[in-house]
């Protein structure tokens, strides 16, 4: 069974930065899998903020938050990451990885893994 355990968020101010981690674990075949992070706000649609194919050589991000946003993984360390620069208060949400075998679902928002999440605050 895949788990996806999601940490890094935290409260921060405009303009600050914050770096998520995504701790995968359960299936040796995990780093052939696309990755990718959403986020949900309050009494808003989740969206698909970042995602990345299997060995990092794909990258796709929402208008929302290119250029500030950077996607990255570690197979070596079963890890994905969420480098998040110039933070905004809109970036507000609580954030979710989420795993899959297709790239394409991943971009979309979908999945077949997800974690918890992990808050992101962002005071003005």
């Amino acid at each position: 069974q895949v788990q996806l355990v999601e940490s890094g968020g935290g409260l921060v101010q405009a303009g600050g930065s914050l770096r998520l981690s995504c701790a995968t674990s359960g299936d040796t075949f995990i780093r052939n899998y696309a990755m990718g992070w959403c986020r949900q706000a309050p009494e808003k649609e989740r969206e698909s903020v970042a995602a990345i194919n299997w060995n990092g050589g794909s990258t796709y991000y929402a208008d929302s938050v290119k250029g500030r946003f950077t996607i990255s993984r570690s197979n070596a360390k079963n890890t994905l990451y969420l480098q998040m620069n110039m933070l905004k208060p809109e970036d507000t949400a609580i954030y979710f990885c989420a795993a899959d075998t297709a790239t394409q679902t991943v971009r979309l928002g979908l999945g077949s893994y997800w974690g918890q999440g992990t808050q992101v605050t962002v005071s003005s």
